[in-house]
């Protein structure tokens, strides 16, 4: 009893060990001892993802390459296998010994290190370079750039950023997706909209590249200092040479798949300068125009006109607030209706922004409208300037006169509440409430009517709906091959679209056959099964040729987009698909 007790004791503290050896993060080199002018290949492999990645900073290199991303996730015999590596290449500064120091990760709230690895660098060696070395391909012809207009702006000044991907041949492109988009913390930022990706022409450090523009953002700086821009990765499907040739010597190309990283980039935005700010700056930053503009200049009294303070150029336009319109006390002003005609391009904001005052004179006289100022600073010209709207007179007539006041008096920003002298309005109630002097018997009113009759519509109306849903019933077959008619010729019509996209189109064709499926014979999502969908086909007489080639449609669309497709091909499978939905519309 004691040895079993021991040994279960020994077994329990040894299970912490084993959790804890089960992470592992590593650094692995292609290489300890390279020549000046060769490149090496560095790998951080973790068994368990992981967030918050922190690569050394590589003293006595320079990154040529990276960081790319590769993910494995597999099960063998019940039993998870993952992996996953940041790769980095490099290619050393100077000669002697360096070091690839530590580099962390955060795992389930653990941060792992790996261990720092020497490097012993010599001089230039003659290297037998593999033009067709698929990592050299990728790594010598891809590039994944961050193009900023401005590295210094201003506090809310705009730049703009660009994310282009340079690439050559022999390399293709043949699918991509974002896996990770920055964020731009500390930013106010408008992502500009890319309808479809192009493929232009362009040159990348003098060289000709074709180029793809994917992401394209405005953004204006909310702190000064140095702020940090998150990157941008992206997950390719490349088509490159392999050594392989065809029938006619052609080289067959092979599919590979490359996570490509723009990095991050800092930004140092400077404060607006002290030396010469108005008083009554608000923070607008750019080129502007100012206006002050009223509705009428002369009216009765009681009736109401407008003070439209409006701010038209290019800048930061929805992130100041306009100046206050200040007036005389006895003009009674509501709050401003505030509108904003503003679009974002790649120069930034440009429209205009208003602030639409309603104004009520309660008595005559003549009211001089002050003039308003406006403030901004210009970062070309790196200097504030002041605007200034000029003095209007309102002329208020055909009212009572203010006997306790001055049209001259002290202005005043805030909505004014006017005594009025005039009784003549006072007891008027605005909700009253009245009842008739002689009151209706229910039994001779509308509502005891109403409720006798009332049963007999109710009557007819529930026949009525008894009659229409039992043609709705009687028609259902019709509505469900309506339906499925519709959408499969949803489904292939996006299909045919993408005949030069072996991703788009599976996907497409694939949503056909099973949504076809589900509106045509009702089958449920959870039996989509190949035996389920032919049982169900085979219990509506369909031909065993008929199952057959359907069974086959689907699985070529799960096969194809693991395995390179040709527009032969796809074209093939889109001849079928509708052969196959035809004769199965027929048999049905």
């Amino acid at each position: 009893m004691k040895k079993t007790f021991l040994t279960v004791l020994v077994l329990l503290m040894g299970i912490p060990q084993a959790l804890a050896q089960g992470v592992t993060f590593d650094a692995k080199v292609s290489k300890r001892t390279l020549g000046l002018n060769e490149r090496l290949r560095v790998d951080f492999v973790m068994n368990e993802n992981g967030d918050d990645f922190n690569p050394p900073s590589f003293k006595g290199f320079r990154v040529v390459g990276g960081p790319n991303q590769s993910i494995s996730n597999s099960w063998v015999n019940g039993k998870r296998s993952f992996s996953k590596t940041y790769t980095y290449f490099l290619t050393p500064a100077q000669k002697g010994s360096l070091s690839i120091s530590q580099a962390t990760i955060n795992i389930e709230g653990e941060t792992y290190k790996t261990t720092p690895i020497k490097i012993t660098v010599t001089e230039a060696v003659e290297v037998p370079r593999d033009p067709n070395s698929p990592e050299y391909l990728i790594d010598d012809n891809l590039h994944l750039v961050t193009e900023i207009s401005n590295s210094r702006p201003y506090l809310n000044e705009a730049i703009t950023v660009v994310y282009k991907l340079f690439f050559r041949s022999p390399l293709r492109i043949s699918d991509g997706r974002a896996i990770e988009n920055p964020q731009f913390a500390d930013f106010w930022s408008h992502n500009i909209n890319i309808p479809q990706l192009k493929v232009e022409n362009g040159n990348y450090k003098g060289e000709p590249y074709s180029l793809v523009v994917w992401k394209k953002s405005v953004l204006y700086p909310q702190k000064t200092g140095k702020l940090t821009l998150e990157p941008l990765s992206l997950s390719l499907v490349i088509d490159l040479p392999s050594n392989r040739r065809d029938f006619f010597g052609n080289r067959i190309l092979q599919q590979s798949s490359r996570t490509v990283t723009a990095g991050r980039r800092t930004i140092n935005v400077k404060p607006l300068p002290e030396k010469g700010k108005p008083a009554n700056f608000f923070g607008a930053v750019g080129q502007f125009n100012f206006d002050a503009l009223l509705s009428k200049n002369a009216l009765k009294a009681t009736e109401s006109f407008e003070i439209k303070l409006k701010v038209s150029g290019n800048g930061n336009l929805k992130l100041f607030n306009l100046p206050e319109l200040v007036l005389p006390n006895t003009l009674e002003i509501f709050e401003p209706e505030h509108t904003e005609n503003v679009k974002t391009s790649l120069s930034g904001m440009q429209g205009n922004i208003q602030d639409n005052y309603t104004i009520v004179p309660r008595f005559q006289g003549k009211y001089p409208i002050a003039p308003v100022s406006f403030s901004y600073f210009d970062p070309k010209a790196e200097k504030y300037f002041t605007l200034r709207s000029s003095e209007q007179i309102v002329d208020v007539y055909g009212g009572p006169v203010a006997t306790n006041a001055n049209n001259n008096s002290t202005p005043s920003a805030t909505k004014q509440i006017i005594t009025n002298t005039d009784e003549s309005f006072r007891f008027i109630k605005l909700k009253p409430k009245l009842e008739p002097i002689v009151k209706k018997q229910f039994w001779n009113s509308k509502i005891f009517y109403g409720l006798l009759v009332s049963p007999m519509f109710i009557l007819i109306a529930f026949m009525l709906l008894m009659q229409r849903s039992k043609r709705v019933s009687d028609d259902l077959e019709g509505s469900r091959l309506k339906l499925a008619n519709r959408l499969s010729k949803k489904y292939l019509g996006e299909a045919k679209k993408n005949l030069k996209n072996k991703t788009l189109f599976y996907n497409a064709l694939e949503r056909t056959l099973y949504n076809y499926l589900k509106a045509r014979l009702k089958i449920k999502t959870d039996d989509f099964s190949k035996d389920k969908i032919s049982e169900f086909l085979g219990n509506r007489k369909l031909q065993a040729a008929e199952i057959e080639s359907f069974i086959a449609l689907l699985e070529n669309c799960e096969v194809a987009r693991y395995s390179p497709a040709t527009d032969a091909k796809m074209q093939q499978d889109f001849d079928q698909a509708l052969s196959v939905i035809s004769n199965i519309d027929k048999k049905l």
